[in-house]
């Protein structure tokens, strides 16, 4: 298949796939589980290096992408009823669940915050926020560079944690690059030059994080602290998280041109990333809360590093096999029918004035 080859479609599921996105989605979810399993040792420096080469362009990656799926978004009935169905459903289901599992173990929320997404839940939210505003971002007359500067802006300000708005709105612009994306741009990823580029790119950078080590990057990368919470000037700030965007734009593309456009196995479990998404945060907390696994694990150093990484592998991959997505479908994906109104089928007929 040449480099320039068409993006193959996929022929299961209910509407034309793209073989390619999916692809794109199994490869990025590997790096959001890994990064997750990781998340508490990063005290190490064998973690350390990994997690802030993963978390510099893991969820501007996967958001890019879920903005170029939504392009087509315009706020119609049925559109409507998915984000209900798809999104708020499992984002109750998920939120809820995980504070009464953290607080089982620590006591902590004291009460339930259901608007304040404490994990993974605030992914979710964020969707429903700009797939909600997707029009504004399609009527725009420059709606890119106003993304950038919303993201920017909202550095100078102390945001609550009100449906995740300050990880939304910090992260805007890949959603906003993404809905404004064409077939054609990924097409022009795939050149032989690019993608060696991209290669050796991602790997030098992978290198030079592990052997850098990068001040507060943590805190950085989890976009939602003030400038002034980051203890640093606007000014400098401004200069940082601009610095992140164009980071996460120019690893999100390299990774997006290596990417396999034809089908394979990893189409089909890309297919089946969302319960993968929203599941691995379960087997997560229960084996730190209840077994303390990572704190049993830090004394192995680099050796406990490279096992879990393998260990979030073979759990991702788990997750996103047929008999999850046949248990939780109707959890995480509900029809709904008894809560909305019959969709209306007949051709609207005009009035003449």
């Amino acid at each position: 298949m040449s480099a320039l080859a068409p993006l193959p479609v996929s022929p299961s599921g209910p509407k034309e796939r793209v073989a390619y996105l999916d692809n794109a989605r199994y490869w990025v979810m590997l790096l959001v589980v890994i990064g997750h399993c990781l998340t508490e040792l990063v005290v190490m420096d064998s973690a350390r290096g990994v997690y802030t080469w993963i978390y510099a362009f893991h969820m501007p990656f996967f958001i890019l992408i879920s903005g170029y799926t939504a392009r087509h978004y315009v706020g119609d009935v049925r559109q409507i009823r998915r984000i209900v169905s798809t999104l708020v459903v499992p984002y109750l289901l998920v939120e809820l669940s995980l504070q009464l599992i953290t607080r089982h173990y620590t006591g902590e929320p004291a009460q339930l915050m259901v608007l304040s997404p404490q994990w993974i839940g605030w992914f979710m939210a964020a969707l429903i926020l700009w797939r909600l505003t997707t029009p504004i971002w399609r009527a725009l007359r420059y709606p890119i560079t106003t993304s950038i500067l919303i993201s920017l802006g909202s550095g100078l300000i102390d945001i609550p944690n009100v449906l995740a708005i300050h990880k939304t709105v910090a992260l805007l612009p890949f959603y906003v690059i993404g809905l404004h994306m064409t077939r054609e741009h990924f097409l022009r990823l795939g050149t032989m030059r690019i993608r060696a580029a991209s290669a050796v790119l991602l790997a030098g950078l992978f290198v030079l994080c592990q052997l850098v080590r990068f001040p507060d990057a943590k805190e950085w990368l989890l976009w939602k602290h003030s400038y002034v919470d980051l203890d640093t000037t606007f000014a400098e700030g401004l200069l940082v998280r601009a610095g992140l965007i164009a980071l996460g734009l120019l690893m999100t593309f390299a990774a997006l041109s290596l990417v396999p456009r034809g089908r394979s196995w990893t189409t089909s479990f890309g297919e089946r990333t969302f319960y993968c998404y929203l599941l691995h945060g379960f087997v997560i907390i229960w084996l730190d809360r209840h077994y303390h696994l990572w704190d049993k694990l830090e004394p192995y150093g680099a050796t406990a590093v490279a096992g879990l990484i393998v260990a979030a592998i073979l759990l991702a991959n788990l997750l996103m096999t047929p008999p999850f997505a046949r248990v939780f479908r109707p959890l995480f994906e509900p029809k709904l029918t008894w809560m909305f109104r019959p969709i209306d089928e007949s051709p609207q007929v005009k009035i003449p004035v």
